[in-house]
């Protein structure tokens, strides 16, 4: 039996869509579990993801490896940011659907 888990998201995050809908930014498997981006470029590991971003404006969950890795990644030149958006936004399929296999109690 797995160990629970306890994770904290913002107040006003979207609730979690069902496995396999449309991702909607609620941040929940960023704040469960590093993805492979962050497990190769970031470090320490942890959880939640330190490029976990809420935005204000959208009111979701963004992730900073695709709106700005270069702030992450302070190694990165600034001129390879979008470059380097698009390819991790592809890596771990961003925006696509959810794929948090994650049981929620409140």
């Amino acid at each position: 039996m797995p160990v629970p888990q306890i994770i904290t998201i913002h107040a006003s995050a979207p609730r979690k869509p069902a496995l396999g809908q449309a991702c909607n930014g609620c941040g929940v498997c960023c704040a469960a579990e590093p993805c492979p981006v962050s497990l190769a470029l970031l470090w320490p590991h942890q959880t939640p993801c330190k490029a976990l971003i809420w935005s204000e404006t959208k009111q979701r969950y963004l992730c900073g490896m695709v709106s700005s890795p270069a702030q992450f990644l302070h190694w990165l030149p600034g001129r390879f940011n979008v470059a380097a958006s698009r390819l991790f936004k592809r890596w771990i399929a961003a925006d696509t659907v959810c794929d948090a296999d994650v049981e929620l109690s409140e």
